[in-house]
């Protein structure tokens, strides 16, 4: 759990990589006690490392749990007003409510009101999980159909699809080692990008990068290549967007200069007539598309984090005066 500690939080993504402006995200559970990041704890969290820079270098996301009910409601408008979150965060294969059911983004009671509250609220940005199945999740529901409608019926809303929708690497990998000779579907993927491609006008479907990238990047070149002409041939190169989920894996440094190295297969572009990653397409999708959807100046001036934070980031929270939570971390035994 150290790992994932403030201090290391900051050393991994602000001192040992070349991130600019990260984006904080979380997970929902049953209750703020049970989350192992809690919006609130995002929102401190950003705004300890903006104090510490003097300058934006994080911004967060709030949680929607639709499926919970119209108290979820009331929790969109503390979180917006108190916290000041940038976006929201939905999981719609997770199971909660009463009874606990999965949710879909185009559902009008439950999704809907959520929707049109995040409209009232002035928060364009709903991220979105699809694909990569949790495995306390209904796969089903991880599948990105329901964005069609949703998208449509909201058109000033943004919608990002977190992890592009891949759903696993391993049928993934199986079609890339034949070279796509007798498919070019690459699941989940493919079905996003038909969406896209049957609404010319829908441009508020974003595609978002985050595992998806660190998974095919080493395992399969090729595999990596075709996913990337697909997200920029259908979307265009100005709505794939740079993540790298790096709770699971490290200092995004890796990733961002794999990407860097990177070049468009040359039989990838003979097929399917895919454009080479020019350093415009990548300046794109490293961060300055990014910034346009979250309406962050890319020419900001924006100061380092200081190598000595931790003594700052102490001093900076007994300035503000200590909040000790007094949780008891560990196994709890009943009975």
């Amino acid at each position: 759990m150290e790992d994932l500690y403030l201090d290391n939080y900051i050393k991994e993504i602000f001192l040992d990589s070349d991130t600019t402006v990260a984006v904080i995200s979380g997970i929902p559970s049953a209750t703020d006690a049970s989350s192992i990041l809690p919006p609130s704890k995002m929102a401190e969290t950003r705004d300890a490392v903006n104090r510490l820079a003097t300058s934006q270098r994080l911004v967060a996301h709030g949680l929607v749990v639709p499926n919970k009910g119209p108290a979820d409601l009331d929790e969109m408008r503390r979180q917006a007003a108190e916290l000041k979150v940038s976006a929201w965060k939905g999981y719609t294969g997770l199971p909660f409510g009463d009874p606990p059911r999965p949710w879909r983004v185009d559902d009008e009671k439950v999704a809907y009101p959520m929707l049109e509250a995040s409209r009232r609220l002035g928060i364009k940005n709903v991220c979105l999980h699809k694909g990569l199945p949790l495995a306390s999740g209904v796969e089903e529901y991880w599948h990105p159909r329901d964005l069609e409608r949703a998208a449509k019926d909201f058109p000033d809303l943004n919608f990002i699809v977190y992890h592009s929708a891949f759903h696993s690497l391993r049928p993934a990998l199986e079609a890339a080692r034949d070279e796509f000779r007798t498919s070019a579907r690459v699941d989940w993927v493919t079905d996003l990008c038909e969406i896209r491609q049957r609404n010319a006008n829908l441009t508020n479907i974003y595609a978002e990068l985050g595992a998806t990238f660190g998974q095919m990047v080493i395992t399969s070149p090729l595999l990596c290549g075709h996913v990337l002409g697909m997200l920029v041939q259908s979307f265009g190169a100005d709505h794939v967007l740079w993540g790298t989920d790096s709770i699971w894996w490290g200092s995004p440094q890796w990733q961002i200069e794999a990407l860097r190295r990177f070049t468009m297969p040359e039989s990838l572009m003979k097929r399917f007539g895919y454009r080479p990653l020019t350093p415009d397409v990548k300046a794109g999708i490293f961060g300055l598309n990014a910034a346009r959807v979250y309406g962050i100046d890319p020419n900001a001036h924006r100061n380092p984090v200081p190598p000595d934070y931790v003594a700052r980031l102490r001093a900076a929270y007994l300035e503000e005066g200590p909040r000790p939570s007094l949780t008891q971390y560990g196994w709890v035994l009943d009975g």
